[in-house]
C-alpha cells in the first residue's frame, strides 16, 4: 500500500469522511517530495477540478498535521509549507531578507541537538522546524 493510501486508511479509522476533494489534496501532498504551500496544492488540484475552494484545502492540510501525517512550518514573510513524513526530518534556514531556504538533515546538526538534550533534559525529536537568519550573501552585503 502507498504511503498516500496508508493516510487515507488511518483518516477514515479516525472517522474522517474521505471526499474526493480531500483524496485529491492527500495524493498531491503525499507525492510531491517537497514542501508545499495550500496555494501550490490549490493549483495542482485546479487542473484536475475546479469544484475545490482554498478553505477545503487548509482545512485538509491541518487535519492532515492533527493527525501526525504532515508537518506545518512558517518559511517567514508570512510563507506556510506542508509536508508529509516521507519528506524526512530537517531544519529549514530561512534568509530574512532574500526569502532563500536553505534544508540542513537532521545529521548535520546532531551535536546541536544532543547539547539541547543535556543542558535542559529534553528528549529532541525535530521533524521541521525553521531558523531565521540571514544568509551568507545577504550578510556580506550592506544589508546586515
Amino acid at each position: 500500500m502507498s504511503h498516500c493510501h496508508t493516510y487515507l486508511k488511518k483518516l477514515r479509522d479516525q472517522g474522517y469522511r474521505i471526499t474526493p476533494q480531500r483524496e485529491m489534496i492527500v495524493q498531491i501532498i503525499a507525492h510531491c517530495g517537497k514542501h508545499m504551500s495550500a496555494e501550490e496544492v490549490m493549483e495542482i488540484v485546479r487542473e484536475k477540478s475546479s469544484s475545490i475552494n482554498i478553505a477545503t484545502v487548509y482545512r485538509t492540510l491541518d487535519m492532515l498535521v492533527e493527525n501526525g501525517l504532515a508537518s506545518k512550518f512558517d518559511l517567514g514573510n508570512g510563507k506556510t509549507a506542508y509536508a508529509t513524513g516521507k519528506h524526512g526530518p530537517h531544519i529549514h534556514l530561512v534568509c530574512k531578507h532574500c526569502g532563500s531556504v536553505t534544508e540542513v538533515s537532521e545529521n548535520d546538526i546532531s551535536a546541536f541537538l544532543e547539547r539541547i538534550e543535556d543542558l535542559y533534559d529534553f528528549d529532541c525529536h525535530p521533524y521541521h522546524f525553521s531558523i531565521h537568519g540571514l544568509c551568507g550573501e545577504c550578510s556580506n552585503s550592506e544589508i546586515s
